[in-house]
């Protein structure tokens, strides 16, 4: 699914890149689409030049124009600070949507930036809403993704609010677990293409908390990491912190209790 050419943004049909043809469309795309509806959707996309890593997608303020789908890759999403520093928001994995929070506006409210060399694939917006006046499939998938958005939005302030650095980190790892699973992939064999400080930033924790609970989820039998490959051992038990912050120390404590 690779073209040579990849500097120029490129129409998908030509190159026979169609939504068709690529295993992420079911989750960026309708269900039940028709094949010539989807050809017309084909026409619109196009296809951008690999982002190399830290690269940036756009910025915070620039004009909306479009909104783009992770094809392969990365990205991450955050605001500066006032410090010079970054808030991240959201880290994107292929097959999900950036830009749909500029709708409002007119222009990002955040900046966009490569985690690892990634590819994307643009619809021009203009193009998509005169599109999805007669495709009614077009405009559920639209409002079903935004409230996802809200959703998104929503959970994350649960988990920046009473949870503790355990379930923080629990929940983005279960989170993390499920979109691999999404895509295809094995949700317990998970290569994280952000740091530890972008997990501590998003997490709102110092990296020192990050790296203590990774080995501490490692002693306990929880995962296995190597860098930035983290095998999970134990999904179960890594939902079971992800609810309740409540460890496998912490469980083998509570029953060493119960039978002295």
């Amino acid at each position: 699914m690779e073209d040579g050419n990849t500097s120029k943004i490129i129409n998908l049909n030509p190159v026979k890149l169609a939504c068709s043809d690529c295993g992420l469309y079911q989750l960026c795309l309708p269900v039940g689409i028709e094949p010539s509806e989807l050809e017309q959707l084909d026409r619109i996309i196009k296809r951008r030049r690999p982002l190399r890593r830290g690269e940036h997608l756009f910025q915070v303020s620039a004009p909306f124009r479009s909104i783009y789908a992770v094809h392969s890759g990365s990205i991450k999403t955050y605001v500066p600070t006032e410090d010079g520093n970054e808030q991240i928001t959201g880290f994107h994995l292929p097959g999900e949507l950036l830009g749909l929070d500029a709708i409002s506006t007119r222009r990002h409210p955040c900046a966009a930036k490569a985690l690892e060399t990634t590819s994307l694939c643009e619809i021009p917006y203009e193009k998509l809403t005169e599109l999805a006046n007669v495709i009614p499939s077009l405009q559920n998938q639209l409002l079903r993704i935004m409230s996802q958005e809200i959703l998104h939005d929503h959970s994350l302030l649960t988990l920046l609010g009473k949870r503790s650095a355990e379930e923080r980190l629990a929940a983005l790892l279960v989170s993390l677990s499920e979109r691999y699973r999404q895509r295809g992939f094995s949700p317990t064999e998970l290569t994280l293409s952000m740091s530890r400080n972008d997990i501590a930033n998003y997490l709102g924790m110092v990296v020192e908390t990050v790296s203590r609970l990774f080995t501490r989820f490692q002693e306990e039998g929880i995962l296995h990491v190597d860098r930035k490959q983290v095998r999970i051992i134990a999904p179960d038990l890594l939902n079971t912190v992800a609810c309740s912050g409540q460890s496998l120390r912490s469980e083998m404590t509570a029953r060493e209790g119960t039978t002295t």
